[in-house]
């Protein structure tokens, strides 16, 4: 049997020791608000494009429950 990955449908967890982040590239819309809100922590133009000790807990969820398609979640 071969399992074929959807490269557009992935889902990562990113956290932080007391939050965890969920990304869903399948729902994600772009609307670019959590870059807006919270650069430090979510930029596209870093690896991981997460950097969850750049910013704390509270930021953090504040953030992820701004985002309009649900792409971002807390774990």
């Amino acid at each position: 049997m071969i399992t074929v990955m959807d490269k557009n449908d992935v889902t990562k967890h990113y956290s932080n020791g007391e939050v965890i982040v969920v990304w869903q590239s399948a729902k994600c819309i772009h609307s670019g608000n959590c870059v807006k809100n919270l650069k430090p922590v979510f930029n596209p133009q870093q690896k991981p494009w997460i950097q969850m000790d750049k910013g704390s807990s509270g930021e953090i969820k504040d953030t992820v429950a701004k985002c309009p398609s649900g792409a971002l979640s807390i774990g």
